[in-house]
């Protein structure tokens, strides 16, 4: 009897074991995901469905009924609209938001069958907003989003009323990051092959990171280890692409340059190139912070941003002769 209770006892224990290695990191995946509906939940955000013509976008939605202006949010590559989570909450009392989930992103699947090069994403942009009735509106993007988020300001300046570039690609910095360095040993540090990997390239996003769960960030490198192909195709299109470098004198409309100085993905040198060469734009750099402001201090990016477009010209004021 001693026996077959050991063995039992042994069997129960290595199920256990089993059991948890195979529900760990869903279970860190599970708490993400109910964190971000809570957070954008109490930040008066709902999850809605946007259908443009070659793609079903998942986004969150937000603001009251009565705004008269729209500020819309577009992620960097490889995340998703809950770089937002903290940031846009700060903007739903005034404005109404549109946080997106680009395709290849987030709740917004891939299709291998699509372009993801920053020409197409605006154009998804755009159809987005006119599905909404949005005419013109604030445009924020972090990395790849200000990249799109420029391209939109260039192609499209009568949807663009101001344009938000939040430690932006899409120009040629005067110093290597830690990225280029990697890219240009034919590594992109974003394709990720273990968890391990995935530690050293989350260590690169951001100088000042919020507290996350061991569980959950070993979830978020078992999802990146998933993406790997999707995300290294999206790279492809993208990435080097159309780069605005020749075109920055011919953006009008009013820009706000923001980035942190501790930036490893896209070197803060970059900012000078936006800065000098788009008429006008305004200049934000923290000092202590990395390549997402608006997740590493989203209280004071966001209010750096509220104080930009708040002095800019309302649409109204806009059309006015």
């Amino acid at each position: 009897m001693k026996k077959i209770l050991l063995a039992t006892t042994a069997l129960g224990t290595l199920a256990l074991g089993i059991w948890t290695a195979a529900t760990y990191p869903a279970i860190g995946g599970i708490a993400y995901r109910l964190d971000a509906r809570v957070e954008s939940t109490f930040g008066g955000l709902h999850a809605a469905t946007v259908a443009v013509s070659d793609s079903q976008l998942m986004t969150w939605q937000g603001g009251p009924a009565t705004a008269t202006e729209t500020v819309v949010m577009i992620h960097g590559y490889s995340a998703d609209k809950t770089v937002w989570m903290r940031f846009a909450p700060h903007f739903t009392d005034r404005y109404r938001v549109l946080v997106l989930d680009l395709p290849g992103h987030g709740e917004t699947a891939f299709d291998p069958a699509l372009r993801y090069d920053t020409a197409s994403q605006a154009r998804r942009v755009i159809e987005a907003m006119d599905v909404l009735g949005i005419q013109r509106a604030h445009i924020v993007g972090n990395s790849m989003g200000g990249f799109i988020a420029a391209r939109m300001a260039l192609a499209h300046p009568q949807r663009v009323q101001t344009a938000t570039l939040v430690d932006a690609a899409g120009v040629i910095a005067p110093q290597s990051s830690d990225m280029d360095r990697l890219v240009a040993q034919g590594r992109n540090p974003f394709e990720v092959h273990s968890r391990a990997e995935f530690d050293d390239f989350y260590a690169m996003t951001m100088a000042q990171p919020p507290w996350v769960p061991r569980m959950t960030l070993d979830w978020l490198a078992d999802d990146y280890i998933a993406r790997r192909a999707s995300l290294a195709r999206i790279f492809k299109d993208f990435a080097g692409v159309g780069l605005l470098d020749p075109h920055l004198a011919e953006i009008r409309v009013p820009v706000l340059v923001m980035w942190g100085a501790k930036d490893r993905l896209v070197h803060v040198s970059a900012a000078e190139v936006w800065t000098r060469g788009i008429p006008h734009a305004q200049q934000v750099i923290y000092s202590d912070l990395g390549h997402m402001p608006m997740v590493e201090d989203p209280e004071r990016s966001a209010a750096d941003v509220l104080r930009f477009i708040t002095t800019q010209p309302t649409t109204a004021e806009a059309k006015s002769p």
